[in-house]
């Protein structure tokens, strides 16, 4: 497995950014929405509550909508989150996720 930064700072540092130097990036609020399925008619399954469960243990606030999941907040705790929400997600039985992670300000 290819050695990965442990941090997003670490690798906002690493990597240039759109606009110059990647030290000139700052941290960011990012915006991640999910959506795990199957859809189980009725009540959610396990893959769902599990995804759910994993945001909130985070603590960041969760928007539920029709077609999906919101979480945001600091970069590295969304990254960190959403890792755990797939994690998750796929031990309890999901056979997709779909995520879409953007700044805040997009």
């Amino acid at each position: 497995m290819p050695a990965t930064p442990a941090t997003c700072a670490e690798a906002t540092q690493s990597a240039p950014g759109p606009s110059g130097p990647a030290d000139s990036l700052a941290r960011v609020t990012l915006h991640a929405e999910f959506t795990v399925e199957p859809f189980n008619p009725g009540e959610p399954g396990p893959h769902v509550t599990a995804a759910f469960d994993a945001a909130t243990a985070a603590g960041l606030e969760v928007e539920i909508g029709p077609f999906g999941t919101a979480i945001e907040g600091d970069d590295e705790l969304v990254v960190e989150t959403v890792a755990t929400i797939l994690r998750a997600s796929l031990a309890h039985g999901a056979t997709r996720v779909s995520v879409q992670v953007q700044t805040a300000d997009d």
